[in-house]
């Protein structure tokens, strides 16, 4: 006998060039997919905020089944940020993040130079490909699957042999729809020469690490090629209570671990981390 499927509702906010933001309520197996059926059935494109759907916002009668869709009416205050795919602001925090937008800045650190850029939905994949491309040179892919996928309370880290970087452009370029868009998952890039790491984060911001300033004017003039300007206040989704959510059509961390295997990463590492404080959107999906 077939495993009975369950579907959760959510209420998600769709932002879109010609209209105000308007409020849906669609469901899915999880967060993704139900973001992805509200996104298909209707004329905003572009999800802006999310939350958990319970007794009077979950439609009656349409409770069981797939592709239901049913307009709520207009979302207040939500902003119009493409966000990258994989973490949205929930509706409640979504007014703290209205002032977000691509751009770069350096974090104050003590021993590292940071910068950190925020790219928009459309750019986020081909950013960080063309920041790799440009990178004198690329040795090893590490993909942490972080702790809130399912609520494991465990990172498990991935790791390539010594590689270069048209290994990791190829396997990123056939990996890229489960794992640009996944708000579970880390990729960060080593460049051993510079004692530089290049991370896409679990928020979606392109993160530059690095012990020396070597590169500095390298990567932020590529930055700017790319569409991130320098402003002088990055707001992220980081800034609000948010959602991770993983793409529509993703495997489930399973079987994502036996991909990695597959593609002959090995885990090298598996942290048990601190529970989050009980309801800290970040930790529920």
């Amino acid at each position: 006998m077939a495993k009975a499927v369950t579907r959760h509702w959510f209420r998600v906010a769709l932002a879109s060039d010609t209209a105000a933001p308007r409020l849906v309520a669609a469901s899915g197996e999880h967060m993704g997919q139900a973001i992805a059926e509200a996104t298909r059935a209707s004329d905003r494109p572009w999800p802006v905020a999310v939350d958990h759907a319970s007794g009077d916002h979950i439609p009656l009668g349409e409770s069981v089944g797939k592709g239901h869709v049913v307009a709520l009416g207009d979302a207040a205050e939500v902003g119009g940020f493409r966000w990258p795919p994989g973490v949205l602001p929930s509706l409640e925090g979504a007014p703290r993040v209205t002032g977000a937008r691509t751009g770069w800045v350096e974090r104050p650190d003590a021993r590292l130079l940071v910068i950190e850029a925020q790219p928009d939905a459309p750019n986020l994949g081909e950013a960080f490909l063309s920041l790799i491309e440009r990178l004198p040179s690329a040795d090893n892919l590490e993909v942490r699957v972080l702790d809130h996928f399912e609520d494991t309370g465990v990172t498990d880290v991935w790791l390539t042999s010594r590689v270069d970087a048209k290994w990791i452009l190829r396997f990123l370029d056939d990996h890229d729809d489960e794992l640009f868009g996944h708000g579970h998952v880390e990729l960060s890039i080593y460049v051993r020469r510079h004692k530089a790491t290049l991370r896409m984060t679990e928020h979606k911001t392109l993160v530059w690490l690095a012990e020396e300033r070597a590169l500095e004017a390298e990567i932020t003039r590529w930055l700017g090629e790319l569409g991130m300007p320098p402003v002088r206040e990055l707001v992220t989704v980081r800034d609000a209570p948010h959602f991770h959510y993983r793409p529509a059509g993703s495997r489930d961390r399973k079987k994502l671990g036996e991909e990695l295997y597959r593609q002959r990463l090995r885990r090298v590492d598996a942290v048990r981390t601190r529970a989050k404080p009980t309801g800290d959107p970040a930790t529920r999906t």
